[in-house]
């Protein structure tokens, strides 16, 4: 899978430690062959490994042996980062949204200079300042992430501070009011409509721009009516209650199936804007790119 632009994700699944590493030995040996017929080189030394494993598998004693590539060993790492996304084996979302809370503290750091409490910029520039740039900092990933309560008091705390400071009121003045004199929501409400814009992406765009739409219950009143061939479906019917093919108006069962797939979560999220709906129009279902001047295809 190409991550962007320049960065390959090989995944491979098997029964064993060693069957995956055997096979992600032998995926790197081929496209490796085929990069030198094009010319092309990998930077081997930046390669990281992680594991994915059950909770059986992770309670196991067994340790997780590293990987040989090129002469270089490669240890199992804890969290991997792709797309400015922070994965970990069990999937938390702690250290992605550490991470998002430290780089957001450093913007707003900077851009506090700019304006002491008061004096220097209006208070709608420091309210766009915080739209525009400590925001998408702070909550980028929330489309994909939930954060957990711990993570969104640590959110919610350092968003406080940018609610005072794009005010200018007083360290007293109280919480549930820094909201509204501030006209900047809180933290929950800003990663409720991140995911919600997010599943509306999705659910409208058809599978050829979007893979995710190819994975859609069959129920979903959709123009695009074409599952993937590995959407997994087949697998989940006949068998026991733990793997649950979710219609798309049925909310996330708590406590949560893990054996459901994650799109049907996401395509309840659109009940408020779709439920109406007999069809769920597509967008860009045909993109036809527009012919240069200096195009030979153009006359």
């Amino acid at each position: 899978m190409i991550s962007y632009v320049d960065n390959f994700a090989l995944t491979a699944a098997s029964l064993s430690n060693r069957g995956n590493i055997r096979q992600l030995q032998e995926l790197c040996r081929t496209i490796q062959a085929r990069a030198v017929r094009l010319g092309i080189s990998f930077s081997v030394l930046k390669t990281e490994l992680i594991y994915w494993r059950t909770p059986r598998q992770r309670n196991s004693p067994v340790g997780l042996s590293p990987i040989l590539f090129d002469g270089e060993v490669f240890h199992p790492r804890d969290s991997l980062r792709c797309l400015g996304y922070w994965f970990t084996p069990t999937l938390s979302t702690t250290i992605h949204f550490s991470r998002r809370l430290a780089l957001a503290q450093g913007a707003f750091a900077h851009i506090r200079r700019l304006s002491p409490p008061g004096v220097w910029l209006a208070p709608y520039l420091c309210h766009r300042l915080a739209t525009s740039l400590v925001a998408p900092i702070l909550l980028y990933g929330a489309d994909l992430y939930t954060p957990n309560v711990g993570s969104l008091t640590r959110l919610n705390t350092f968003w406080h501070k940018v609610q005072r400071w794009a005010t200018n009121c007083f360290s007293s003045t109280l919480i549930g009011m820094l909201a509204i004199e501030s006209c900047l929501p809180p933290i929950p409400l800003l990663v409720s409509q991140r995911q919600r814009q997010s599943a509306l992406r999705t659910v409208c765009s058809p599978p050829s721009v979007n893979p995710a739409a190819a994975r859609l219950h069959p129920s979903f009143p959709s123009l695009s009516a074409y599952p993937a061939p590995d959407c997994s479906r087949a697998h989940t019917k006949g068998l026991s209650s733990v793997y649950l093919a979710l219609s798309w108006k049925t909310p996330r069962p708590f406590p949560p199936i893990p054996n459901h797939l994650p799109i049907d979560a996401v395509a309840n999220r659109t009940i408020t804007f779709t439920g109406g709906l007999s069809t769920v129009p597509t967008i860009n279902a045909h993109l036809v790119p527009e012919s240069h001047p200096t195009s030979p295809l153009n006359p």
